[in-house]
């Protein structure tokens, strides 16, 4: 399985959203708050090239948007993922 990061916000609909789903399909992820680091900032806008969470880096793909935009990428992703090992 590839490395998942998740960039939030405290109080994002859409970030829980997004955690929950992960977490429902058993899929490790590091979750990193941009709102308190700014360290964590600069990587998601490196990454993904937007400012607004959340964004979902699996391997080498990024995905931004509202969850409903971003789960059909995800568990492709994770699909995607799980067929290869």
């Amino acid at each position: 399985m590839s490395e998942i990061t998740l960039y939030t916000v405290p109080g994002c609909a859409d970030c829980a959203a997004i955690k929950r789903l992960l977490t429902h399909h058993g899929a490790a992820f590091t979750e990193k708050n941009v709102r308190g680091d700014p360290a964590a900032l600069a990587e998601m806008q490196r990454r993904a090239d937007v400012r607004i969470a959340p964004v979902t880096v699996i391997g080498e793909q990024v995905f931004n948007g509202p969850f409903d935009e971003q789960r059909p990428r995800i568990l492709a992703a994770l699909q995607a993922g799980t067929s290869s090992s």
